[in-house]
């Protein structure tokens, strides 16, 4: 079963703010469980679950480390606490961006939830740029090479010409828009179709529901 981008939203913002409140290991670590098996029976890159998860264990880990070191009370409760809350938010944040492609997730914000449209077509347009802009750095620094300087990432150089390049790209993507009749604030006839269920509203409702209770009574 596969929930609706929007849907898959309110859900997240729906357990991810109470979770933030409560105490319940118990339940971080359902929602851990149950965001891992959605992840998987919808396919996703499990290397790319894997290296997340593997980036975030330092962090885990240091957070524990300092409720035990430097905290008060029952030190050992807040560490698996804080290590256990990390984990949730790291796969519920997963279900969503793995699990849904960066056009559908926006455009289905602006059919369901009324997010701008110029806003979602700008995201989208800065999506679409990435590799033309991994390219462009790779032509900086390769035109730097033929006149022997090197540009290392962590130099400014590289990244102000980077920028120079983005501008004009901005330029002309403006320019393209207002080409093909956009105008902001005008409405837009929408050509993707999106259909949503009102069950998995009800759903979406059930599942905040069980997190509070499992939360409250675990």
């Amino acid at each position: 079963m596969t929930l609706n981008p929007s849907v898959l939203l309110i859900v997240l913002l729906g357990i991810g703010f109470p979770m933030a409140f409560t105490q319940s290991i118990v339940a971080n670590t359902v929602v851990c469980c149950i965001a891992l098996l959605y992840l998987i029976t919808h396919h996703a890159n499990l290397k790319t679950i894997g290296l997340v998860t593997l980036v975030s264990l330092p962090l885990a880990l240091g957070t524990g480390w300092s409720f035990i070191a430097f905290g008060t009370g029952d030190v050992w409760q807040q560490a698996w606490l804080q290590v256990s809350r990390l984990f949730a938010y790291l796969f519920l944040g997963m279900t969503l961006t793995l699990t849904t492609q960066v056009k559908e997730m926006l455009l289905s914000f602006v059919l369901h939830l009324h997010l701008s449209p110029t806003f979602a077509y700008g995201l989208l347009a800065a999506f679409n740029l990435l590799p033309r802009i991994q390219r462009q750095v790779k032509i900086i620094r390769y035109s730097a090479n033929l006149r022997g300087i090197t540009y290392h990432l962590w130099q400014p150089q590289l990244y102000f010409k980077a920028i120079l390049s983005a501008i004009q790209w901005s330029d002309d993507l403006a320019q393209g828009m207002a080409s093909h009749g956009f105008s902001e604030g005008f409405p837009r006839t929408m050509t993707y179709q999106d259909k949503l269920p009102k069950w998995q509203w009800l759903l979406a409702g059930l599942i905040i529901l069980i997190y509070l209770l499992l939360s409250l009574f675990l």
